[in-house]
């Protein structure tokens, strides 16, 4: 977990931000996707400026802008297509553009949670983001005084309750609730990610696709992170999250392999607000969410795994661990934001074990095993042909999802080693209150078409080699 945050210095950037942002009360809010190429922005300034043809620049790149948000407003396209690139970080990344003159930034495509956040102004501050071919030092940031069209979200702006207080009158305390004026913030928001956090303050701002532009989108403007390569574009099932402001009825991706990390090849996420169909997929019903106490199990997107199954061997989950109970304990959910499966110990130990079984005719690699904590690893070097058991994740409804083997077992730097891609953790105490008991990774999910339709609720996919 990231360490605390401090909210003093959190008021003095919001100080800085509040001298070249306007405040927003409006109740509507949209959002596009954008894969915009990235664009010189130039500083849109009222005041005297003793360069007067740089002046006159920015006052045309400012109407240009604006024409392209008036002409295209009124889009009849129901189809916004993303790339979307793998990152050895586990996760896969997303360009976006907000802003007028736009500026264009990457996110990491999470569907565990639904906050879209991006690393904000010059005095961004990232710790422990020290990330495969990603300098802390140099995370690109969205910078607020360089946009037209940003303003501080207001805290009597009814989507200020989304993230802090429902009740007006708390988040507004330095505000006379009998007068109409009130020029006080919505408070500083603090979320927390499985490892690291991320802390800032709530905007409306445009976010810009080819195709249309989406005004007073609601994003976070983080000015502390920890333990984040990049923003995060969240896909969950919350009111803040992008699907959800957009009003999509579903989304879809094609997760390119891990062997193409930090490599310029892209796959594409689709978004769709119309009623586009697919041909061959198998579907489950998502699962009504626990309510439990922890209020990030709404954001999940939970599923019913009936049966997992390794070669032809059904193996004993216990009932517990496959349903989520009152409490949000159990079930399952799929994150695009974990990069391998999860799986509580108790499952875990079933599947691990079962092939350690089947495949106890070749050699242990125990060494390898201690250095990564994966289990079980094998030194197969010296054989000349090797047998994998087939995994299946067996849905209700019948969908069921057969694992290429790339998707479970991966051969390390190590020659001759393979470790099966599946985790769990020794560190929760039992009873404890933990949420879902598996969660399918995106490496489980590469070269799946995965679509997520949210207005029949369910989760369709199909094998498909992904480009």
């Amino acid at each position: 977990m990231a360490s605390p945050f401090s909210i003093s210095i959190l008021v003095y950037l919001h100080l800085l931000l509040l001298r070249h942002t306007s405040y927003a009360t409006s109740t509507s809010f949209t959002i596009p996707l954008s894969k915009s190429s990235a664009a010189a922005v130039t500083t849109f300034s009222t005041a005297d400026s003793p360069d007067p043809w740089r002046l006159l620049n920015n006052l045309a790149s400012a109407s240009v802008a604006r024409a392209h948000l008036l002409k295209r407003l009124n889009t009849t396209s129901h189809l916004i297509k993303i790339q979307s690139f793998p990152r050895s970080y586990g996760g896969y990344s997303i360009p976006l553009t907000f802003g007028t003159p736009p500026q264009q930034l990457n996110f990491v495509m999470d569907t565990g949670s639904s906050l879209v956040w991006f690393p904000c102004t010059h005095r961004y501050v990232c710790s422990d983001c020290n990330f495969p071919n990603i300098d802390p030092e140099t995370i690109h940031t969205f910078i607020p005084r360089l946009s037209t069209s940003v303003k501080i979200l207001g805290c009597r702006n009814p989507k200020c309750g989304l993230l802090s207080d429902p009740d007006v009158n708390n988040r507004c305390a330095d505000c006379d609730p009998k007068s109409a004026a009130c020029s006080q913030a919505c408070p500083a928001y603090i979320i927390q990610y499985g490892s690291g956090a991320t802390s800032g303050l709530l905007l409306l701002e445009n976010l810009d696709f080819p195709e249309r532009i989406v005004p007073d989108f609601l994003i976070g403007c983080s000015l502390f992170s920890n333990r984040q390569p990049e923003g995060i574009a969240g896909f969950g099932r919350g009111p803040t999250s992008l699907p959800v402001q957009m009003g999509l009825k579903k989304f879809s991706y094609c997760l390119l392999s891990h062997k193409f990390d930090d490599a310029p090849k892209s796959s594409a996420l689709v978004l769709d607000t119309g009623d586009a169909e697919v041909a061959g997929l198998s579907y489950t019903p998502f699962r009504k969410n626990p309510v439990g106490s922890n209020t990030a199990f709404l954001d999940y997107y939970y599923v019913t795994l009936r049966r997992i199954i390794v070669g032809e061997k059904r193996l004993k989950i216990p009932h517990s661990f496959l349903v989520p109970g009152s409490d949000g304990n159990g079930g399952t959910i799929v994150d695009s934001g974990s990069t391998f499966t999860f799986m509580d110990k108790p499952v875990y130990d079933v599947v691990a074990r079962e092939f350690e079984l089947q495949m106890g005719n070749y050699t242990r690699a125990a060494d390898v095993e201690k250095e990564t904590s994966l289990r079980p690893c094998f030194d197969v070097s010296q054989e000349k042909t090797v047998s994998f058991p087939e995994l299946y994740f067996a849905f209700k409804g019948g969908a069921k999802m057969g694992l290429p083997l790339t998707n479970y077992f991966s051969v390390l730097d190590r020659p001759g080693v393979v470790c099966m891609t599946i985790v769990t953790s020794d560190f929760i105490e039992p009873g404890s209150s933990v949420g879902p008991a598996i969660i399918v990774g995106n490496y489980q999910q590469q070269n799946y078409y995965v679509e997520y339709d949210l207005e029949k609720e369910r989760f369709g996919f199909k094998k498909q080699i992904c480009t």
